[in-house]
């Protein structure tokens, strides 16, 4: 079992900064990859950062690309999303999503929220 708890979510206006923290109950290089993800009201959940953990290749959402950072502190065990520019659509339940191996099940943390006030 991996446990996930996400902390860092809040009320900001637009154009503002959050910086998301994802805390894994065990090393995060033990992982395939980390991710984060988001589900807005009558939306489905979608991807918004990867890494994969060998390497430390990164992927964005085309929306969030160049105001968005995945990046992980590995003595922590803690993966990491800087939202910058904020805008109203990036209202979410933003989630931290962990692999154990390719084609594996996820693990998901409990997502905090996070609304921008236009």
């Amino acid at each position: 079992q991996v446990q996930l708890v996400e902390s860092g979510g809040g009320l900001v206006q637009a154009g503002g900064s959050l910086r998301l923290s994802c805390a894994a109950s065990r090393s995060i290089l033990s992982f395939y990859s980390m991710g984060w993800y988001r589900q807005a009201p009558g939306k489905e959940r979608e991807l918004v950062a990867r890494m994969i953990s060998d390497g430390g290749s990164t992927n964005y959402a085309d929306s969030v690309k160049g105001r968005f950072t995945i990046s992980r502190d590995i003595a922590k065990n803690i993966m990491y999303l800087q939202m910058n520019s904020l805008k109203s659509e990036d209202t979410a339940v933003y989630y931290c999503n962990v692999q154990q191996g390719l084609g594996r099940a996820p693990y998901w943390g409990q997502g905090t929220q996070v609304t921008v006030s236009s």
